[in-house]
C-alpha cells in the first residue's frame, strides 16, 4: 500500500505537523517521569506496602531509560523512523495501562520497566526526524517545540499528579496516558516519515553491555542518593564499577568498527560544546523541580496546590520564549547568547536565595518568569546548535550520543540539588522550618555559582558557530578541526 503524499519528508504538511507529534510524544513521556514521584505514598496504600518499597517503580524507569536510549539510533537506522517511533509510543501507551491495572508491586515494576523502554525510544528517534525533515535553517524553529516538553514536563508533573491524586486515584496517572497515545499514533501514521540508514550496520553487543550496563548503574547511584544510607564502602565500590564500565567504553569504540555511539562526533566543536556544556549547565538548573517545591512548601509554609501554581509562571514563559528565540539568536548569535545567557540562569537561581515568607508573590512570579524564560532560550539555543555542523549520515549517532547524555545530566542534576541541600541541612531536623530555609538558600546560592561558571564552557564557540541554523548561511570550512560544516 502506498504512503500517503503528507508523508513526503519535503513537504509542507509533513513540516506542519511532524513537530507537533513529536512534542505530543515527548511530552507524554517527560510528564509521566514526574508524575509519578507525587503518588507513591497514595499508591503504597493501596498497594498495602510501604513507600519506600516502591521506590523500584521509580528507579526501574530510570534504568530502563538508561539502558535502551543509546540502541535506539541504531533501531531507527535499520528499521526506520517512523516504525520505531510508533512502536515506542504504543510499547509506552500499553505499559501505561498495565501500571494503571497492577494488582502488587512485582506488576507495576514490570510495567514500568516496560514504560522505560517505550520513552527510551521516544526522545532520540523523534529529534532525528525533526533533523532530517528540517533543513538546518529551519532547524531552531521546529526544535522550539521539541524542547517544549522537557522544559515543562519536570515543572507541571508533581501539579498534575497531585490534583490527580487528590480527586481520582493514583491509576488514574497512567490512564490518562492512553488517550494521548492513541491520538499520537493516529499522528504518526499520517505524519511521520521513514528514515533509515541506507548500510545496515551491526549492533555493538560488547558496546551496549558495557555502556548500558554503565550508566544504568551510575543513574541507579544517583537516583537513590540522598534518599537510603547506603554503606558509603559500597557506595565507592559501585562508583568506580559504572565509571569502570564507561571507560571501558571508551577503549572499546575506539577500535571497534561499527561503536554503539561514535565518539569522534565530539570532535566537532559545536556538538562537543552543546552537549559538554549544557551538561554541565544542567548541574544547577536540573536542581530546580525538586528545590523550588521544598521551598514554597517547606520554607514559605504553602500548600501544595499553591507550590503547584507558583510553578505555572515557569512553564508559560518557557513556552512563550520560543517565539522569540531565533530571532535572538539571529541577531548576536549562539557565542553569545549562551555565554550572556548561562550568567543570566545562575543570577535568577541565585536570587531564589532571598525568597522569605516577606517576599510579596509578585517578585516570585516575575522570579519564575525569568527563570523560564531563560531557561527556555538556553536549551533551545543548546539542543539546535548541537545538530549544526553534522552530517546527515551522522544524526541518528548524534542524536542518541546526545540523548544518553541528556538522561544523565537529569540525574546527575536532581542528585547535586539533594546532596548540596542535605549538606548545608547537616544532621538539623527537617521539621525545623527556619534551618530548611537557611538550607535550601545556600542550595540556590551553590548551583546558581556553578551555573555561572559553567557559561566558561560556551567561551570555547566562534563567533559564526551555528550561523547554518541561526541564519541558514552556506557551507564553510573550519580549518581549526577540519570538519565540513553544511546548512
Amino acid at each position: 500500500m502506498p504512503a500517503p503524499s503528507s508523508l513526503d519528508p519535503g513537504s509542507t504538511t509533513t513540516k506542519k505537523y511532524l513537530p507537533w507529534v513529536v512534542a505530543a510524544a515527548l511530552f507524554m513521556e517527560q510528564l509521566d517521569a514526574t508524575i509519578v514521584n507525587t503518588a507513591v505514598p497514595s499508591m503504597a496504600a493501596s498497594l498495602q506496602v510501604t513507600p519506600l518499597s516502591l521506590k523500584a517503580v521509580v528507579t526501574s524507569y530510570i534504568l530502563s531509560l538508561a539502558v535502551c536510549i543509546p540502541v535506539s539510533g541504531w533501531m531507527a537506522d535499520r528499521y526506520g523512523t517512523r516504525r520505531v517511533f510508533a512502536a515506542a509510543v504504543a510499547i509506552f501507551t500499553i505499559a501505561s495501562m498495565l501500571c494503571g491495572l497492577a494488582i502488587n508491586v512485582p506488576m507495576l515494576v514490570a510495567a514500568r520497566i516496560l514504560q522505560g523502554i517505550g520513552a527510551a525510544m521516544m526522545m532520540p528517534v523523534g529529534r532525528l526526524a525533526i533533523i532530517r525533515t528540517f533543513a538546518k535553517s529551519e532547524l531552531l524553529m521546529a526544535m522550539n517545540f521539541v524542547i517544549v516538553p522537557a522544559l515543562i514536563g519536570p515543572l507541571l508533573g508533581p501539579t498534575v499528579g497531585g490534583l490527580i491524586v487528590h480527586w481520582l486515584s493514583w491509576r488514574e496517572i497512567f490512564f490518562v496516558n492512553l488517550p494521548v497515545g492513541v491520538i499520537a499514533l493516529w499522528m504518526i501514521h499520517r505524519h511521520m516519515p521513514d528514515y533509515r540508514a541506507e548500510a545496515k550496520r551491526p549492533l555493538d553487543v560488547i558496546g551496549l553491555v558495557l555502556f548500558g550496563s554503565g550508566t544504568a548503574l551510575l543513574s541507579w547511584l544517583l537516583e537513590v542518593f540522598g534518599e537510603h544510607r547506603l554503606d558509603p564502602t559500597w557506595v565507592a565500590v559501585l562508583s568506580a564499577v559504572s565509571i569502570g564500565l564507561l571507560v571501558a567504553y571508551g577503549w572499546h569504540a575506539r577500535a571497534a568498527t561499527h561503536p554503539l555511539l561514535r565518539l569522534g562526533l565530539f570532535k566537532v566543536r559545536t556538538f562537543r560544546v552543546s552537549v559538554v556544556g549544557g551538561f554541565i549547565t544542567r548541574l544547577g538548573v536540573g536542581g530546580l523541580p525538586f528545590l523550588l517545591p521544598l521551598l514554597y512548601q517547606l520554607g514559605l509554609g504553602l500548600p501544595a496546590w499553591q507550590s503547584g501554581l507558583l510553578m505555572m509562571p515557569t512553564a508559560l514563559a518557557a513556552m512563550g520564549m520560543k517565539l522569540a528565540s531565533q530571532q535572538v539568536l539571529q541577531r548576536f548569535g549562539y557565542k553569545q547568547v549562551l555565554v550572556v545567557n548561562t550568567l543570566m540562569i545562575g543570577l535568577t537561581i541565585t536570587l531564589f536565595a532571598t525568597v522569605d515568607p516577606t517576599t510579596p508573590l509578585a517578585v516570585i512570579v516575575l522570579l519564575g518568569l525569568a527563570q523560564g524564560f531563560f531557561n527556555s532560550l538556553q536549551f533551545s539555543s543548546m539542543n539546535s546548535m548541537a545538530y549544526a555542523d553534522i552530517e546527515t549520515s551522522d544524526s541518528s549517532m548524534a542524536s542518541t550520543i546526545a540523548s544518553s547524555l541528556q538522561q544523565l545530566s537529569m540525574s546527575f542534576g536532581l542528585a547535586c540539588a539533594t546532596l548540596v541541600a542535605g549538606w548545608y541541612l547537616g544532621d538539623l531536623p527537617q521539621t525545623d522550618r527556619v534551618a530548611v530555609t537557611d538550607a535550601l538558600h545556600n542550595a540556590f546560592l551553590t548551583l546558581g555559582a556553578v551555573t555561572i561558571l559553567s557559561s566558561l564552557s560556551f567561551w570555547t564557540l566562534q563567533p559564526g558557530d551555528g550561523d547554518s541554523v541561526s541564519k541558514g548561511l552556506p557551507e564553510r570550512e573550519d580549518p581549526a578541526e577540519g570538519a565540513s560544516f553544511r546548512p
